[in-house]
């Protein structure tokens, strides 16, 4: 079922890689298929899932282009540009080449640990050249920096170039405080896979997610359901996918989804270092478990 974005099922791509460490097109572009015909609403291009701080600049414009060319408009495509240097972030955003893009993803300055009125004017700065709408990424856990509440609330009242938030603190009480107060025009989405439904239950409208890339079907079936108020349908799913869902992460996220990912024949499982790839004994877990959800390549 297709939503109206950024309603839905968005998938945060990964970047496969071949043996040689180049980026590996003919593998993404069936990635990308893969998902669409299973029912995604969108991709996001080059978070944090597509190793984007591991890839070179040409790299990832080559990247962007890509997932233009290969989407051909069948899906909303947001693109990943963040980062912790405000100044060259506003540089990535007029340079950048709109045409097939449809928002970007901004994630929180990370590692310089600014205080919330730090966060807030770092956005601010986005939103004067932003030549799109911004999804604010919030995942204190990568960046040790939480968007709290009142920063999220006040950046969504200061603009509506600000349509909303992908949350991936963990905190549900702060994330329904940002429900109940914003703006009409400003939206939650889930940023971590298992409380997805939670979140979509107290008025989250959908997901960014991993494991969706590897599980597109059963994933986005379990949000439709969710949109459609079929709330049983959707907890069956969930608790469905409950156990692999913590697989996908146990040893660190984008190596749990390309070993997935390569267990389904869709990409070759390597990462760029300082990541390295999952142990033999988790990817033959995820082979395993992925054979119960029937999502066969073919």
């Amino acid at each position: 079922m297709k939503h109206t974005f950024p309603y839905g099922t968005g998938v945060a791509l990964i970047t496969p890689f071949l043996s040689d460490n180049r980026i590996d097109f003919n593998a993404l572009g069936a990635i990308i298929d893969y998902n669409i015909r299973r029912g995604v609403d969108y991709f996001v291009v080059l978070g944090t899932t597509g190793e984007s701080v591991t890839l070179r600049d040409d790299e990832k414009q080559d990247i962007y282009r890509f997932a233009v060319t290969h989407v051909d408009k069948r899906v909303p495509l947001v693109a990943g540009v963040g980062g912790n240097h405000t100044a060259e972030i506003v540089r990535q955003l007029e340079q950048f080449n709109t045409d097939g893009y449809s928002a970007f993803l901004s994630v929180s300055p990370y590692y310089n640990k600014p205080t919330q009125e730090g966060i807030f004017q770092h956005y601010l700065a986005l939103e004067k050249v932003s030549p799109l709408p911004i999804i604010l990424y919030n995942v204190p856990g990568r960046t040790v920096s939480n968007i709290n509440a009142d920063t999220c609330l006040r950046l969504a009242r200061y603009s509506k170039k600000f349509i909303a938030i992908k949350e991936a603190s963990g905190n549900m009480a702060q994330m329904m405080q940002i429900i109940k107060h914003k703006p009409a025009h400003f939206q939650v989405i889930s940023g971590d896979d298992n409380l997805t439904l939670p979140l979509m239950s107290v008025g989250g409208i959908g997901v960014i997610s991993v494991v969706a890339q590897a599980l597109p079907k059963t994933y986005s079936s379990m949000v439709d359901a969710v949109l459609l108020g079929d709330m049983d349908t959707a907890r069956q799913l969930h608790y469905k996918m409950l156990d692999v869902m913590d697989l996908f992460f146990a040893e660190g996220n984008p190596g749990g989804v390309k070993a997935a990912l390569h267990s389904l024949q869709l990409c070759h499982n390597l990462v760029r270092l300082p990541l390295v790839p999952v142990t033999d004994t988790l990817q033959l877990k995820l082979k395993q478990a992925l054979q119960e959800f029937a999502e066969p390549v073919a």
